[in-house]
């Protein structure tokens, strides 16, 4: 099974971090650092057919493909965020790490303004204010 592929490389990348990151920081970071890349490659093929699916069933239930697109935008912004300020928070750079997330909450928020809109513009449809 490829779970335990994955198990393996990060058992095998953390022994190799534990016992350079006293001698050889930067090199013991690089580890981590291609780990992850390693890591974010390898499920990028399970992410497409994921995202195949839930376009499919978008078109079938009749949902605009604009909201289906902003969605897995959305999706695709917290992931990255959360991958790149925890590689960040590996280096010890808390401060940074915080503004990478803070900053893919503001581009989430961006995105999400249209389709909250159109939300707020369908209740008001449905219950008229005077």
């Amino acid at each position: 099974m490829e779970i335990f592929e994955v198990i393996s490389i990060g058992i095998i990348a953390t022994v190799f971090f534990l016992l350079l990151k006293d001698k050889q920081p930067s090199i013991a970071f690089l580890i981590v650092v291609l780990t992850v890349l390693y890591f974010f490659i390898f499920v990028i093929q399970y992410v497409q057919e994921i995202l195949q699916l839930i376009t499919y069933l978008g078109e079938k239930a009749n949902i605009n493909d604009v909201y289906i697109k902003t969605i897995l935008q959305i999706i695709g912004i917290s992931y990255i965020t959360e991958i790149g300020a925890n590689i960040v928070k590996d280096a010890g750079l808390e401060s940074i790490a915080l503004k990478i997330e803070m900053i893919g909450k503001v581009f989430i928020l961006i995105l999400a303004i249209p389709i909250f809109k159109s939300l707020v513009e369908t209740i008001i449809n449905i219950f008229p204010i005077s």
